[in-house]
């Protein structure tokens, strides 16, 4: 059976999203709320089944999509990691592809942000805002935010960059202050599509 593209997607789209819910059920745990009782998702009438794990994924299901649109664009996951199992009809993929999509994931999780006037890791956010949440539900907190800190999304290697490191000549580059391997290394990365890793000196000088 071939592999189809939306399969290597979902493969480690549901592998991060179980990543996820685990720190769920760990932040859920600290704060010391019933995981069974949820408010998007039904109540629980089985062990296995936490619902409020399952709300508190919402809000940070981005931190997964974003790990697996960069593990494709960086080359760290590819269609010849995938492989299909006939004994149970799942995709699955390397161990070492598993490893270095562990690895993007938590890099992703353990990036700071801005938030109260504190820089935290996107893990220790998931863990304050099941605290808010907690202090909501029995009343100590009048309101409950879910929407701060929002996430900035802002791809390195935009259009507009790719079109000027295309439109750039050896020479010009030169004056820039980029070297021939990283030159050749952008130009290359900008005509595939790939991801593009440029530092931010680099980027200022190309786009001044």
């Amino acid at each position: 059976m071939s592999i189809k593209v939306s399969d290597t997607v979902n493969a480690p789209l549901n592998y991060g999203y179980g990543f996820l819910e685990s720190e769920c059920r760990m932040a859920i745990n600290a704060v010391g709320l019933e995981p069974a009782v949820g408010f998007l998702h039904d109540f629980s009438n089985y062990q296995t089944k936490q619902s409020l794990a399952y709300d508190l994924q919402e809000p940070f299901r981005w931190l997964v999509d974003l790990s697996v649109i960069q593990a494709f664009e960086s080359g760290a996951l590819d269609l010849k990691n995938f492989y299909f199992t006939g004994d149970d009809y799942r995709y699955r993929f390397e161990m070492e592809a598993k490893q270095r999509f562990i690895d993007l994931i938590r890099q992703r999780f353990n990036a700071g942000v801005t938030y109260k006037g504190r820089v935290l890791k996107w893990d220790t956010i998931l863990e304050q805002k099941t605290n808010e949440l907690g202090r909501f539900v029995v009343g100590k907190s009048p309101t409950l935010n879910f929407v701060d800190p929002a996430p900035k999304l802002e791809r390195q290697d935009n259009h507009k960059l790719r079109t000027k490191i295309l439109a750039l000549t050896q020479s010009e580059a030169k004056q820039l202050g980029v070297g021939k391997s990283t030159f050749h290394y952008l130009r290359t990365r900008a005509r595939s599509k790939q991801c593009i890793r440029v530092s931010r000196k680099v980027k200022e000088r190309m786009i001044a």
